[in-house]
């Protein structure tokens, strides 16, 4: 148990806390992350590849059970 907690404190010691600060405020001042893939995807797109997928996986499915 105490190898562990060695471990995890040399882990932790190697966290630039400087670093993760500066990364953090520059990402609040850049909201525009959250949305960052949303714009460039096509939600009916999406919705009709899980759909057509889906269908080939019951097709296969009843193809499998058939033989």
């Amino acid at each position: 148990m105490n190898n562990n907690q060695n471990q995890a404190q040399q882990q932790a010691s190697k966290t630039n806390a400087a670093q993760v600060q500066k990364q953090n405020a520059a990402s609040a001042q850049n909201q525009s992350y959250n949305t960052e893939f949303a714009s460039e995807t096509n939600v009916q797109e999406v919705k009709q590849q899980n759909a057509q997928s889906q269908a080939r996986k019951q097709q296969n499915s009843s193809n499998n059970m058939n033989q």
